[in-house]
């Protein structure tokens, strides 16, 4: 009998049961791994009950994890990188700095910020993870996530049919009534960090006789930026202490491609924002590893070297306002979470 991740599962198959291993990222999504001494966590293996002898092999990301079988894809290659989905894209994005930031805007949204090889507790209720562990060195992570990012565009659409795709709410935000402030606390499965709430549900403050799709459309592209701001600040206030290199917030995914939305991330959060010219940092990430391992691609300094900037969004909203919006937001959860909670 053999357990694992995902990956781990992958890699039995590719390998036709020759490798049963998986990475220290993925490891430490079990909870039961000791992402400081990195290792099985004996005391937690004792109190489910569970064999180590189940469990896999635990190596680098950039490890030799097996060589496929040409029963299985008709070929024999060397399976030379693994890591999880939000450590590869902090990868693909060359976060390699303390202090170095990604966030990647999908259906919802992740926040990992590379805190060095110390890990810092979090007193904000963010998750202290492992970003990657490459040539024996290890670097940590805070992360932070958000259930309802992009979903709150197809709520828009599929819910309340006021859009036919994603790409109208870009326009329909610029023409919103500026008299007007509409927010939407899109808690439709609860809330993520760092309320970590899953009693609640979504509300819409602030709603007049003549709001319409445009203001609906504004308050949910904003929804998003305000959301990050409750993780970026969380992370700033764990990483008081720590030596860091200031730099600007990387962000990739789909809803990345919104002008609109990162300009909004960039005025609320009072930083710049960098948006990639691929997106994909995910599949970047996991191929350099991979490439580096083979000796095909550069190191870590070559690599950060090759990423490249499509847009630079720099801060334009005036403080008070910017204040005044992240006030209501704040405002907006707490009413959100007191009702019917």
């Amino acid at each position: 009998m053999a357990f694992g991740t995902v990956d781990t599962w992958l890699i039995w198959q590719l390998t036709g049961g020759a490798s049963h291993v998986t990475d220290v990222t993925n490891a430490a999504r079990t909870m039961l791994f000791d992402i400081h001494k990195l290792e099985w966590c004996a005391d937690i293996l004792s109190l489910f009950d569970i064999p180590r002898a189940v469990l896999p092999d635990v190596v680098d990301c950039d490890a030799h994890f097996g060589t496929t079988t040409k029963a299985a894809i008709g070929a024999e290659i060397p399976i030379r990188a693994v890591a999880g989905d939000q450590q590869a894209a902090t990868i693909g994005q060359a976060c390699f700095a303390a202090g170095m930031a990604k966030v990647t805007y999908g259906t919802g949204c992740f926040a990992l910020m590379n805190t060095g090889a110390t890990p810092v507790p979090s007193k904000n209720k963010l998750l202290t993870t492992i970003a990657y562990r490459m040539g024996g060195e290890t670097a940590y992570a805070l992360e932070g996530s958000i259930y309802i990012a992009g979903a709150v565009v197809q709520w828009l659409r599929d819910g309340l049919g006021v859009i036919a795709n994603a790409a109208e709410t870009e326009t329909m935000a610029k023409a919103a009534d500026n008299g007007q402030n509409v927010t939407i606390v899109p808690a439709f499965t609860g809330l993520a960090a760092p309320y970590w709430n899953s009693d609640c549900r979504g509300a819409v403050f602030g709603l007049a006789r003549n709001t319409g799709p445009n203001e609906l459309a504004r308050a949910a592209l904003q929804s998003v930026g305000l959301q990050t701001r409750d993780l970026m600040d969380a992370m700033r206030a764990d990483m008081i202490g720590v030596e860091t290199n200031e730099t600007v917030l990387r962000v990739d995914g789909g809803m990345s491609a919104s002008d609109y939305t990162m300009q909004y991330v960039a005025d609320i959060l009072n930083a710049p924002v960098d948006r990639p010219t691929h997106v994909e940092t995910t599949a970047r990430g996991v191929a350099w590893l991979a490439g580096n391992q083979a000796g095909l691609y550069p190191d870590q300094a070559g690599f950060a070297k090759t990423w490249a900037k499509d847009q630079h969004f720099t801060p334009k909203l005036a403080a008070e306002t910017r204040e005044a919006d992240y006030a209501r937001w704040q405002r907006a959860v707490a009413a959100t979470i007191g009702f019917g909670c």
